[in-house]
């Protein structure tokens, strides 16, 4: 659970995009782009279905005519070339016209408790125009071209649960076809990347005629969706302890049940070294200039295929011989090549690990705070459970030189200098470490006072500690020492309450915290992204900044024409065709 190996996380057969069309598959799901009605400078509208036994759900797209000037990736854009809603079931023309009058506006606009995602997407218009073209002249576009990009239009932001007006959780979350993490979401996104595909063949028509071909299928399933993430992503692996904390625990139990497997049968490592091939025909496509990813990918590259040679004279009828290589990885490459040989060691095995997606949802219902234990207790627990952050100095500036807050324009979380801009008292409580830290020194001051109640803890006086949540009581008529209840702490330090509720948290949920310093000057928020972002599926991790990232979503994936046909699960690497040239 620390930034730098979070920040080298990887996805897995537990990844939303894979869950989803898994059970799409296995459920018979049909589609069907029930509305086209986009002319020939490529405006207009269209729907796309998607029905199970019980449900339809329908993307909803308006396709625009954008100028060069207003493309712009960051949040604060006000046009785009494409703008989506996820309804909740069959729009009539009604819907279409609100929603026409308001998902193009995005922030601007409202939608309703009848849409379940609200999204935006640009092109990456030398890559759109060049398949357009080339699809117009009767050519296919070129392979390598098209796998060195990944994908003809890029989201901005998809937004869900409540935000802008959508349906809150509460409605979609005993739908058991969403019940697990992100799936009306990355519905959504899969439904997009169709349309990206229909556009860009609909463009080669209207340029080409019928001289104009489509895209074969092989090359057409090289596109993903591309996605441009920024900060706003970043505190809800914070935000959501008891999620993030069942979505490790789920991770972990598939590695610990694979790597417990005393034999490994030929079928398994046979697959495995496929996946191993694919896997690095993907580093070898990764592309990225940023100072920090692109060395990271070159070390990957390299340590593939160290460990490849290993694993090519490795006795695999040894006891617990995936063990066995996960030791030897340990041992022997980067945590960005740890992180990547332990998802493929999964892949081989869905009967162990594809059932535990079940698990990854989670009652966010915050539990009491347990004022009864007393004071020592309460520090025997931080002693316990976050050991990690009492070793850390926050005495130093540097430890806490940044502040996470929320902007007033476009409710988006960002990251403030503490000593050289103003805002931190809009500070959010996302930096557990030095709240654990702050409370454990009121603790100490405590439990070590003499009965005067003279602290033998000088607390850090330049700067306010947190904000408080209610005036502080006065001074209790007798001190207050270890054996205290913490009822009578908090009544005088309601300020602490929501650190004290998390340590009590953590004692059920073991990898709900980060355990790294969020507020210090060398932190990376692109980090706290690539962890969530690999949970989601993402592949092509390539950082613009320190805090924002590009992405490749879906890419190889079935499209729905093809879900029938197609394996839903073993798309999300490149398939080893692709080395036949």
């Amino acid at each position: 659970m620390r930034l730098s190996r979070i920040g080298s996380a990887h996805q897995s057969r537990l990844s939303f995009m894979r869950t989803l069309l898994r059970r799409m598959k296995r459920e018979n799901w049909q589609f069907e782009c029930s509305l086209w009605e986009v002319n020939e400078r490529g405006v207009g509208r269209a729907v796309y279905q998607a029905k199970n036994l019980k449900r339809t759900y329908s993307l909803v797209a308006f396709a625009h005519d954008l100028p060069d000037e207003l493309r712009s990736d960051r949040v604060i854009a006000e046009a785009w070339d494409a703008t989506f809603t996820l309804f909740d079931g069959i729009p009539s023309e009604a819907d279409l016209q609100r929603l026409a009058d308001n998902v193009p506006k995005q922030e601007a606009g409202r939608v309703s408790a009848t849409e379940l995602s609200l999204s935006r997407a640009n092109r990456s218009v030398r890559m759109f125009d060049y398949v357009a073209n080339t699809l117009a002249k009767g050519e296919q576009p070129d392979r390598e071209q098209i796998e060195r990009v990944g994908y003809l239009m890029r989201t901005t932001a998809v937004y869900g649960s409540g935000k802008f007006g959508a349906a809150d959780r509460d409605k979609i979350q005993d739908r058991e076809e969403l019940t697990g993490p992100f799936q009306a979401e990355m519905l959504s996104v899969w439904l997009t990347r169709a349309f990206t595909l229909d556009l860009v063949e609909h463009i080669a028509k209207v340029r080409g005629g019928d001289q104009a071909v489509t895209l074969e299928p092989s090359l057409r399933r090289c596109f993903g969706v591309g996605n441009s993430t920024g900060l706003g992503m970043a505190p809800f692996i914070v935000n959501h302890p008891i999620l993030l904390n069942n979505w490790m625990m789920a991770r972990e139990e598939a590695l610990a049940r694979v790597r417990g497997l005393d034999k490994a049968e030929p079928a398994a490592i046979a697959s495995f070294g496929a996946f191993l091939t694919r896997a690095t025909i993907n580093a070898e496509q990764w592309q990225s200039k940023h100072p920090i990813q692109q060395p990271k990918i070159q070390t990957l590259q390299q340590e593939l295929r160290q460990f490849t040679n290993y694993f090519e004279a490795f006795d695999a009828s040894q006891e617990h011989p995936w063990n066995t290589l996960y030791e030897w990885a340990e041992q022997h490459v980067s945590e960005e090549t740890q992180e990547q040989i332990a998802m493929l060691m999964l892949e081989p095995y869905p009967e162990l690990v594809d059932g535990l997606t079940d698990c990854m949802n989670a009652d966010e219902t915050l539990p009491l705070i347990d004022a009864s234990m007393s004071i020592q207790a309460m520090r025997d627990l931080l002693r316990e459970h976050y050991h990690w952050a009492l070793t850390m100095d926050f005495t130093d500036n540097s430890s806490r030189s940044r502040f996470w807050y929320v902007s007033e324009e476009k409710l988006e979380p960002r990251l403030g200098e503490r000593f050289d801009e103003p805002g931190m008292e809009l500070e959010q409580p996302l930096c557990v470490a030095w709240h654990v830290w702050q409370l454990d020194q009121a603790l100490k001051d405590i439990c070590n006072s003499n009965t005067e109640g003279h602290s033998t803890q000088t607390p850090i006086s330049h700067h306010k500690p947190m904000p408080e949540l209610a005036p502080t009581s006065e001074k209790n008529s007798h001190p207050m020492t270890g054996n205290s209840r913490l009822a009578e702490f908090l009544l005088a330090k309601p300020e602490f309450r929501h650190i004290v509720r998390r340590v009590q948290m953590a004692v059920k949920y073991p990898y709900m915290e980060i355990r790294d310093n969020l507020i210090d000057s060398d932190m990376l928020p692109i980090d706290l992204l690539r962890l969530k972002l690999s949970f989601f599926g993402a592949t092509r991790f390539d950082p613009r900044s320190d805090r924002w990232v590009r992405i490749t979503m879906f890419q190889n994936a079935p499209f729905p024409h093809e879900l029938a046909e197609q394996s839903a699960d073993d798309w999300a690497y490149p398939p080893l065709a692709a080395t036949a040239t």
